[in-house]
């Protein structure tokens, strides 16, 4: 039968109080610790490290699993001698991105649901009531006109000059990656901001989506957002998961104070926003350079699902932690 975890903590909990006594000693007196205490502590961290292990596969989501990874952190320069291991360039583009947007499954359905769900719910009312509709798409210039069937023709406002679709391109990346930072720097604000930000971006495409297929444009909207769509709406979704982990270490620190859960939990949402915003580049480029030339609504959709699912499969792959991975390797 599986421990419980009333009995798991009582169990253990001396063993951690005592390397937090010698973590503590260690570093608040100028001396030392003598023979018998660096046995001790040496002994302390191996215990705690294989019960951090324990502890993440069993009561991942408990804050007594953030408690021994506290523990294990702050104990391992003591052990080891050495700082933490940084990852390079390479290890974060191949492994670290992908794991960081993994670890964390909770905030990235919370960030889709709300960013889809108003879209969903948006996209049929205003379809239904393409009028009222109308006036609400008002509220922002990328909807606004819409209702009036004031859309780009894919097929006749095509854009082959190589300057032009660069201007485009980097117009483009730069209101995508606004739209990220905004939605992963809301997590300052407790995560309102960040919700308020995936909710009036849902509710914009679903007004224009629901509006442009009431006015006999459907195809049309397709042809031009599938392409870099799928991509960039997951991407979005990254940054408001990277903004709402960082409101919660924020609202709910544990057994950390606020200013060390920020500390972790921050640094984790930088490399997701940051990753998020690296890769909306090719975002940017296909809007730029491939949207333009005028695709059929088959290849559109045939190039977003590739990127869309070209990019979930990396974070299913390499996205993975290893099992049982104790603090400290």
């Amino acid at each position: 039968m599986a421990e419980k975890l009333s009995d798991f903590v009582a169990a253990r909990e001396a063993g951690w109080n005592e390397l937090a006594q010698l973590v503590e000693y260690a570093r608040g007196r100028v001396q030392r610790l003598d023979a018998a205490q660096v046995r001790r502590l040496g002994s302390r961290y191996r215990q705690v490290a294989a019960d951090l292990a324990y502890a993440r596969r069993r009561f991942g989501a408990d804050p007594v699993t953030g408690r021994l990874e506290v523990l294990a952190r702050d104990a391992r320069p003591l052990v080891y001698g050495t700082v933490e291991r940084r990852d390079s360039v390479v290890d974060f583009i191949t492994t670290g991105f992908w794991r960081r947007v993994a670890e964390r499954p909770l905030f990235l359905l919370i960030s889709a649901v709300a960013l889809f769900g108003p879209m969903l719910v948006v996209g049929v009312w205003s379809h239904a009531n393409p009028d009222r509709a109308a006036e609400v798409a008002q509220v922002s210039d990328l909807s606004a006109g819409i209702g009036d069937g004031q859309m780009r023709d894919p097929d006749t406002e095509t854009m082959t000059d190589v300057g032009m679709s660069s201007s485009f391109s980097a117009q483009i990346f730069t209101n995508n990656a606004r739209v990220a930072l905004i939605a992963y720097a809301g997590g300052l604000t407790g995560g309102v901001l960040t919700l308020f930000s995936l909710l009036f971006n849902g509710l914009v495409i679903g007004l224009v989506g629901g509006l442009a297929t009431a006015a006999g444009n459907g195809e049309a909207l397709w042809r031009l957002i599938a392409p870099h769509g799928v991509l960039e709406l997951s991407l979005i979704v990254v940054a408001g998961a990277a903004g709402l982990r960082t409101g919660w270490a924020l609202l709910h620190p544990g057994h950390l104070t606020r200013m060390e859960s920020l500390s972790r939990e921050g640094r984790a949402g930088v490399e997701m926003a940051l990753g998020a915003a690296v890769l909306l580049v090719p975002c940017g480029l296909v809007e730029g350079f491939v949207t333009p030339r005028g695709l059929s609504l088959g290849a559109a959709l045939t190039v977003g699902i590739a990127l869309g699912v070209a990019f979930w499969a990396m974070v299913l792959w390499r996205g993975r932690a290893p099992r049982a991975v104790a603090a400290g390797g």
